[in-house]
C-alpha cells in the first residue's frame, strides 16, 4: 500500500511515519521472528515475510502535516482487470491520469501480496490484480526483491504461479522499510532502466509506487522518480500508480509535492492508491468512516491537481486498507468496515480496493505471538480465512 502496515508481508521494518509540522508521536518497534512489528501512537510499518516494511504513521494531531499513508482500468494496461475496451481519447488543458483511457468496467480487487513468499489467501476474492510487493534497490540501481536477486527463480515460479489464476501482477517499489531506488538512484534513465528491470522479471506492465516515510520528504527523489515514470511511459507504455499515505482530511503538503511533480513530467497516473490506515491515537473509532472521508478528501486534491472532472477524479482513486488491527493500537478495520468501504468504493465508482496483506487475512492462533499489536501473519481480529479479501471483492 510501506506500502505499510504491520501486515503487509513481508516488509522489512522500519522506521517511522512521516514528519509533519507538529510533533509526532513516538512510536516503539519490536523485532519479532518473522519481522519487524510496530507499536505505538503513530504506527508504524511493521516487518513481513518478504522483508518490507508495514504502513504509514501519522500523528497523533488531527492538523498535523502527515508525510504521507481492479477491474477498471483507466489506463493501457488497467489497473485490476485484464481485459478492457479503449475508449476514445481526449485532450487536456494539463498533465492527468489516463490520457490513454478505457472504459471502466466495475471496481477491482487488488490486494498486497509478498513477491517472495505464498500465503494461503492470496486468492480469496479472486484478485484482478496483485501487487508484489517489493521491488527496492540492492545498491546503486541494481533492483531485487527483498534481499533477493531480481531474477531469482524461486521469485519467478511464484510470479507465474499468481498468473495462473488469470490475474496480472503489478510491480510494487518502495514502502516503508525499502531502498526506494530513486533514492540511490542518480539519473532518471538508469533509474527507469532499473524499473525495467523489475517489471521485466515479473512480466508485469504496471508499475506501482509505494512512497511513505522519509522517502515522501525527499524531493531530490521525487522528481527524478517523475522524470524516470515519464520515460517508462514513453519507452514501454508501462502502467502507473502512486500509493501515499492520507488522513482523514487528506493529504499532506508532501503527498500534494509527489502528484504535483508527476503532472508536471506529464506521467499518466492511472489511479492514485490511499492508505487509509494508521492515523494516530487522536483518530480512534470508526475506521470506515475514516476511509470514506480520506477517499472524498483525497479526490477533491486530485481534481485539483490532476484537472480532472468529478467522475474521472473518483475513477482514478483506489484504497488500500489495513485490515484487522492496525499498527495504532487503538484502530481495528473489521469486516464490517470492509464491507461498507466495498460499498462506497462501487456507488463511487472507484478504481480497485486493496488490503495489507493477503497473509494476515486470517484469525491469529497460539502460534502468531502478542496479536495486540499489529502482526505480520494475522489479523487480530475474530474471522475465517480470507473473509476480508471476499468482502473488499464483493
Amino acid at each position: 500500500m510501506s506500502r505499510r502496515s504491520a501486515g503487509r508481508a513481508g516488509r522489512a521494518a522500519g522506521a517511522g511515519r512521516r514528519r509533519g509540522r507538529h510533533p509526532v508521536a513516538a512510536l516503539a518497534c519490536v523485532v519479532a521472528l518473522s519481522g519487524p512489528v510496530c507499536l505505538g501512537v503513530a504506527g508504524c510499518s511493521s516487518g513481513a515475510p518478504d522483508g518490507s516494511g508495514a504502513r504509514h504513521g501519522t500523528a497523533s494531531d488531527p492538523h498535523a502535516s502527515q508525510p504521507a499513508g481492479g477491474r477498471p482500468s483507466l489506463s493501457d494496461q488497467g489497473t485490476a482487470g485484464s481485459t478492457h475496451r479503449r475508449a476514445p481519447g481526449h485532450s487536456r488543458p494539463a498533465p492527468r491520469p489516463s490520457g490513454r483511457s478505457y472504459a471502466p468496467v466495475g471496481t477491482g480487487y487488488a490486494p498486497y501480496v509478498s513477491a517472495t513468499a505464498a500465503a494461503p489467501s492470496d486468492s480469496a476474492g479472486s484478485p484482478d490484480v496483485y501487487n508484489l510487493a517489493f521491488a527496492n534497490s540492492r545498491g546503486g540501481c541494481t533492483p531485487g526483491w527483498a534481499g533477493r536477486a531480481i531474477d531469482d527463480a524461486g521469485v519467478r515460479s511464484r510470479i507465474g504461479r499468481l498468473k495462473d489464476s488469470g490475474a496480472a501482477v503489478r510491480v510494487s517499489f518502495g514502502g516503508l522499510g525499502g531502498r526506494e531506488p530513486a533514492t540511490t538512484c542518480t539519473r532518471a534513465g538508469t533509474l527507469a532502466a532499473a524499473y525495467g528491470r523489475a517489471l521485466d522479471a515479473a512480466g508485469a506492465g504496471r508499475a506501482d509506487f509505494d512512497i511513505e516515510a522519509g522517502v515522501l520528504a525527499d524531493h531530490r527523489a521525487t522528481e527524478l522518480r517523475s522524470a524516470a515514470m515519464a520515460l517508462l511511459q514513453k519507452q514501454r507504455g508501462t502502467q502507473v500508480t502512486l500509493t501515499l499515505p492520507v488522513m482523514p482530511h487528506g493529504f499532506n503538503s508532501d503527498s500534494l509535492a509527489v502528484l504535483k511533480s508527476a503532472a508536471r513530467h506529464g506521467v499518466d497516473v492511472s489511479a492514485v492508491n490511499i492508505m487509509t490506515m494508521n492515523y494516530g491515537t487522536y483518530y480512534g473509532g470508526d475506521m470506515g468512516s475514516y476511509a470514506e472521508k480520506a477517499a472524498r478528501a483525497a479526490q477533491r486534491q486530485m481534481k485539483q491537481v490532476f484537472r480532472l472532472s468529478d467522475t474521472s477524479a473518483w475513477r482514478h482513486l483506489a484504497v488500500t486498507a489495513m485490515i484487522g488491527q492496525n499498527d495504532v493500537r487503538n484502530e481495528t478495520f473489521t469486516l464490517r468496515d470492509a464491507d461498507r468501504l466495498r460499498s462506497f468504493a462501487r456507488s463511487e465508482g472507484l478504481a480497485w480496493v486493496s488490503l495489507w496483506s493477503t497473509a494476515r487475512d486470517r484469525q491469529c492462533d497460539g502460534h502468531d505471538g502478542d496479536t495486540a499489536a499489529a502482526s505480520t501473519t494475522c489479523s487480530g481480529v475474530t474471522q475465517p480465512p480470507g473473509a476480508f479479501a471476499r468482502a473488499l471483492a464483493g
